[in-house]
């Protein structure tokens, strides 16, 4: 890496380095550069639109890559209701990949994406099969989510089932993406249910995931976490992941860290919806991630658009770029979050060798347990808080493998006012007169 971030134009920026054209390729060449990728959340229903989405974020000051997030009829495999919308004119909430021809996303692909613009599909599925192959035909070899991520948190699918449809999901990315282009999946692990989980937990699963792709064919993975209450606490979750993944993910798999923007309640008033998006690109380029995922001042109110998107991609470039990246970002990777995480991976990993079986076992006897998460494979005993330093701690732990924090009030002692308070702290904060440094 360079000794500092410079905010480059964008053809200057994307001048491909080297002849891998692969998502993490990509990555991996911007990181060298000194250069935080930016990315939106971004999926609109008609194809022309999207495409303009496409270039408007290519086309941004900023090192980006592009998103077709999918819309929810796919994501639940509904493709009738999807045909229907599209029939009659309905807007969707996304892009409905797995019912717009081939043909049809390739058009709106072309001339866009590329060696220095790669697209990535973002969907929440726990059944995933359907647009793993519909990306694929289209010419796409990058996606994200997990057999526990995108399954806990979205609905009331078995995990075993998860489990099982993403590892046919991994084997099948593999086989239908031809060499050289190399597979690319993001685990959505460090992004739980968005706020109020520990980021011990949080890392744990994010790397539980990414050895569950390699060990079905994957070759490049990006782990993730997302910004959550406490700047320091969150810059040691990172750094943690790093190591974490340097220590058990194997040699010769191509990896990075993906940090997501603060995805609890967002602060409702421009002013702090930006202090909040600055806030974590410095933590990206504090903590050494590589690949930052956007919201934008609008998260509040409604769907942001195109515009709002390419505005919050620059603020959070520049506001990189203004940061310096040193060459290997100074700080402990071995604190309290480290140990916690690594603690959570160990006894998983002791109880099978199989990734896919060791989760399943660990949600089995509560050694994984996320707290108010309502899926009936969750335990569903933990309990989590905000202490009076900002940073989140156990209040309760079941059986996992870790210990209450010491004068934690009673988990189950906290009311619905209480949590409500708790979830809008993040937002109270950015939105007030002065920003917490």
């Amino acid at each position: 890496m360079s000794g500092g971030a410079t905010l480059l134009a964008p053809s200057a920026a994307r001048e491909p380095a080297a002849p891998d054209t692969s998502f993490g390729g990509f990555v991996a060449r911007a990181a060298a550069s000194g250069q935080l990728v930016v990315q939106p959340r971004m999926g609109f229903g008609d194809p022309r639109r999207m495409r303009d989405g496409l270039r408007r974020t290519r086309d941004a000051v900023a090192t980006t890559v592009g998103t077709l997030t999918i819309d929810s009829y796919t994501r639940v495999g509904d493709q009738d209701a999807a045909r229907a919308a599209l029939r009659e004119g309905t807007p969707l909430n996304g892009y409905p990949i797995a019912t717009h021809p081939g043909e049809v996303t390739r058009a709106l692909l072309e001339g866009v994406r590329g060696p220095a613009f790669p697209v990535q599909v973002r969907h929440g599925s726990s059944r995933p099969e359907g647009i793993v192959r519909a990306l694929a035909a289209a010419g796409l070899d990058a996606t994200e989510g997990g057999p526990v991520s995108y399954c806990l948190p979205y609905g009331r699918t078995p995990l075993a089932e998860s489990v099982e449809n993403w590892a046919r999901c991994c084997e099948l990315l593999a086989e239908l993406v031809p060499a050289p282009r190399v597979p690319h999946l993001e685990s959505f692990g460090g992004c739980m249910l968005g706020q109020l989980c520990p980021p011990g937990l949080l890392v744990a699963l994010s790397l539980l995931e990414g050895l569950f792709f390699v060990r079905h064919g994957i070759r490049s993975v990006s782990l993730s976490y997302a910004q959550q209450t406490d700047p320091a606490q969150d810059e040691e979750a990172v750094r943690a992941l790093r190591r974490l993944a340097a220590e058990f993910l194997p040699a010769g798999v191509d990896r990075h860290v993906v940090l997501y923007t603060y995805m609890g309640v967002f602060p409702r008033t421009a002013r702090g919806a930006t202090r909040l998006l600055e806030a974590s690109a410095r933590l990206a380029v504090r903590a050494g991630a590589q690949r930052l995922i956007v919201k934008t001042a609008a998260e509040a109110h409604r769907i942001p658009t195109v515009q709002e998107n390419v505005r919050a991609l620059e603020t959070a470039a520049a506001t990189a770029a203004l940061c310096g990246r040193p060459a290997d970002p100074p700080g402990p990777a071995d604190g309290e979050v480290y140990r916690e995480a690594r603690a959570f991976v160990e006894a998983v990993l002791d109880l099978a060798e199989d990734p896919g079986r060791a989760l399943l076992a660990a949600f089995a006897r509560g050694v994984l347990d996320v707290p108010y998460c309502l899926h009936p494979d969750n335990a569903g005993r933990s309990r989590s808080f905000v202490d009076v330093d900002g940073r989140l701690r156990w209040s309760e732990v079941g059986a996992m493998p870790v210990a209450p924090y010491r004068g934690a009030p009673p988990g189950r002692a906290l009311t619905a006012d209480g949590l409500l308070v708790a979830l809008g702290a993040v937002a109270r904060r950015h939105d007030g007169p002065r920003e917490r440094p």
